[in-house]
């Protein structure tokens, strides 16, 4: 550590911000700045380079060191003080943090000594809540708080911490089922609460510049993260809150899936209409008639309903003997009607009233008691469950209502009374699940899907979706801004139920316009009420034919996806980006939502309005772009009007990018990279390019840190005569890599001749493109030189 520069001093009191509040003394101690103040004892420290933590413990509490959502050990930061009369500072090589001793007030600035934020009134008490707040400048736009349809700016709101599922919203929803206590700015930093307890995030609502964070007990504690651009912020904050796993291959493939199969044979009818018609799918979910023939009284049973699925043990075996998978709904509810109530009582494994017997109540579905998660006992009750369920064959496990749907007030559990508790619920939930596939199933990577959770949800695996959208065009518009501001957030891949999930409305426009969407976006799960089918499968003949081209080009992008996914794990870096990662200073593009990229090369603009036939798409300005259809070239930052087609939305790829794909497949069991095409989109423009395909068996956990992987990396560059592309891999030692043949497409080009390592061959020319076979033995370098 560098030598500090300390003066010890006295300083006069005066009056802060908060009359309130006087400092009193400091304390420069190796793991970072003790300052005690009139009401109460801060502790500031660095996390790493980039993020700083404040613990501000008020007077007559106690200091709680558990965190829900860090999982980031502090690392020894290198950092400078300097201390005068009034003033102390600390300086890591990113941020510095100066505490102002009169009028009292802590201030952030970046490495070029901006100011990013400081505190305001910084904490203070009223009725029934306590608060910490923040200064504000005039301009800076502000995301966060979960997931919303506000608006990509969501300043000027106050935003309630309260996970509640919003059914059937459209394109305005105040309160959702994941309320996330972290907001990010404009100016590039974010501020993440350490304290999953329920309250308000409050975004100027008053329109005086305050950012508040109000809970009703808890930790007073917070993060301030900054990063070099978006990508980096994200990445650092989820290195603070945890990196989500590498999800199985099948993940992200077609799910078959609707409100509800109710009997072992409708699913296997169901499966056969998939493969009649050559329509790929990878799973099979099953709703709440898996455990019981009507929708009510029987929540809680988390057994198979035998009468309607005598053999679900053959069932399960059958489906993953064809590469499907099935996934069944879990809630954590046990009415007092189910067969298990009475087991559940007896292991005393539900919430308690204060006097400590079972806390039972009335909602939609029962009457009930709710698993107490936190409780050792029901932590283990409830894996014993997903244990026995996954041994006999269930592949992938669906957690419903988790916000908790009902969790009333008096509920206590054993980690605190239910509003402590209650937006960690999902969290811990899926955490539960986590740990005992690593524990039981250490090879498996699990498949988690939820609706609700909190900061660092992430970690756990959870895959969100975004509710109970409305089937409506409407539900439609708001699917892009959920997702782009949950992957901000960590939780990268939040979906919504393509087509559509609440109510009747009937449209096969709308339902292959949220399908072309869902090509594009992480899950690619058709979901709804049974009134009308979601299934590609179960669409009239038209409608299926044009959906199954949908599916197809889902499996064609596997390679490019998969590699996505690998980025997300080991960078946090999001699959759906907002345009303005691309133009940071770009300010028109900090409430675009209608137009994203899809990892870092394509650029996509869904069509959420019947009838559409043009729309205006914005193209960034680093890059050229071409029509992923039709090739035409785009220019960088150019706005343009584009024809709509019926089947398909407009879809653009960046000039210079690397897009590798494979051929349909039935699903991910078939999938292989022996033989796989290259697209590269040349640009003379971008004289210089990369691209990879990062590959292992789609299944085994820590696949890459066993060292069973392998990665294919992909170089262009032209010096305006020749076209240069290299390929060569990196291969983990306990991986098996196979010779490869690569049909190396170049779009946009016209060639004189080719040659692959020095070796002139013959190729094809299509339009504007030529295709170059390619044999690439393994563990071996290709040079490819393209002579225009």
């Amino acid at each position: 550590m560098k030598k500090l520069l300390f003066l010890l001093f006295i300083s006069s009191l005066s009056f802060a911000q908060n009359a309130n509040r006087k400092y009193i003394s400091q304390d420069l101690k190796k793991e970072g700045l003790e300052i005690k103040t009139s009401d109460g004892i801060y502790f500031i420290k660095f996390k790493t380079d980039k993020i700083a933590e404040v613990q501000f413990t008020p007077n007559g509490q106690t200091n709680n060191q558990e965190s829900q959502a860090v999982v980031l050990n502090d690392e020894e930061i290198l950092y400078d003080g300097q201390f005068s009369d009034n003033s102390s500072k600390i300086s890591s090589k990113n941020i510095t943090i100066e505490v102002v001793h009169s009028p009292f007030q802590i201030k952030y600035f970046d490495r070029k000594n901006n100011l990013i934020l400081s505190e305001k009134n910084g904490y203070s008490k009223k009725e029934n809540a306590e608060v910490l707040d923040f200064n504000l400048d005039k301009t800076e736009m502000l995301y966060g708080g979960g997931a919303r349809v506000l608006g990509m700016n969501r300043r000027g709101n106050r935003l309630q911490l309260y996970n509640r599922a919003s059914y059937g919203y459209e394109t305005h929803a105040d309160l959702m089922n994941f309320c996330i206590p972290m907001v990010l700015s404009s100016k590039m930093y974010a501020v993440h609460f350490d304290n999953p307890a329920i309250g308000y995030l409050d975004l100027d609502s008053k329109k005086d510049n305050t950012l508040a964070y109000e809970t009703i007990s808890g930790r007073k504690t917070y993060q301030v993260i900054v990063g070099d651009s978006w990508t980096d912020l994200i990445s650092n904050y989820t290195d603070l809150t945890g990196k989500q796993p590498l999800p199985a291959r099948w993940t992200l493939g077609n799910f078959s899936s609707r409100f509800g199969y109710h009997s072992q044979e409708e699913v296997e009818k169901t499966i056969k209409k998939f493969e009649d018609d050559n329509i790929p799918v990878d799973a099979i979910i099953l709703d709440l008639y898996w455990f019981g023939k009507d929708m009510k009284g029987n929540m809680g049973n988390l057994d198979w309903e035998k009468e309607t699925f005598p053999n679900p043990e053959k069932m399960m075996a059958d489906l993953n003997a064809k590469g499907i998978k099935t996934v069944l709904i879990t809630e954590p509810f046990v009415l007092t009607t189910s067969k298990k109530w009475q087991e559940a009582v007896d292991k005393k494994v539900v919430a308690t009233d204060k006097v400590g017997n079972p806390f039972t109540y009335d909602f939609y579905f029962g009457n009930t008691g709710i698993i107490d998660i936190f409780k050792p006992e029901g932590k283990d009750w409830f894996w014993n469950v997903y244990k026995r369920l996954i041994n006999q064959g269930v592949g992938g496990l669906w957690g419903d209502l988790g916000e908790p749907e009902v969790f009333p007030s008096e509920a206590i559990t054993a980690g605190g009374k239910a509003d402590e508790v209650h937006n960690i619920y999902g969290h811990d939930w899926a955490k539960l699940i986590a740990d005992g596939y690593k524990k039981d199933f250490p090879n498996q990577r699990p498949f988690i899907l939820m609706r609700a959770g909190y900061s660092g949800s992430q970690r756990f695996g959870m895959m969100p979706w975004s509710g109970d959208v409305s089937r409506t065009w409407g539900g439609l518009q708001s699917q892009t801004e959920i997702s782009l501001q949950m992957g901000m957030q960590g939780m990268g891949y939040m979906h919504s139920d393509l087509g559509g999930f609440a109510g009747d409305y009937f449209d096969n426009e709308l339902y292959l316009r949220w399908l072309q969407y869902g090509v594009f976006q992480p899950i690619f799960r058709p979901h709804a009420q049974e009134e009308v089918a979601s299934e590609v499968a179960r669409k009239d003949i038209i409608t299926k034919a044009k959906a199954k081209k949908l599916v197809e080009l889902r499996y064609q992008l596997l390679p490019y996806n998969y590699t996505l996914a690998f980025e997300n794990n080991q960078k946090g870096t999001p699959l759906m980006r907002p345009l303005f990662f691309e133009e940071p200073n770009n300010t028109k593009l900090l409430t675009v939502c209608e137009t994203y990229l899809w990892g870092n090369d394509f650029l996509v603009t869904p069509i959420t309005k019947a009838g559409v036939t043009a729309t205006s798409v914005y193209f960034p300005k680093n890059n050229n772009w071409f029509d992923f259809y039709s090739d035409k070239k785009q220019l960088a930052g150019t706005t343009s009007t584009i024809a709509v087609a019926e089947d398909h939305i407009p879809v653009f790829v960046r000039g210079g990018a690397f897009i590798p794909m494979i051929k349909t497949i039935q699903n991910t069991s078939k999938y292989s990279l022996e033989n796989f095409d290259l697209h590269y989109y040349f640009d003379a423009k971008t004289t210089q390019s990369s691209g990879k395909i990062y590959n292992d068996d789609g299944a085994t956990a820590n696949a890459f840190e066993k060292g069973a992987f392998e990665i294919l990396n992909f170089n262009g560059n032209t010096n305006g005569k020749t076209v240069f592309v290299k390929l060569n891999s990196e291969i983990g030692k306990n991986f098996q890599s196979f010779d490869k043949n690569v049909s190396l497409i170049v779009h946009n080009i016209k060639a004189k001749s080719v040659t692959v390592n020095g070796k002139t061959i013959a190729f094809k020319t299509v339009k504007n493109n030529i295709e170059i076979p390619v044999s690439w033995k393994k563990g071996t370098g290709v040079e490819i030189k393209i002579q225009l």
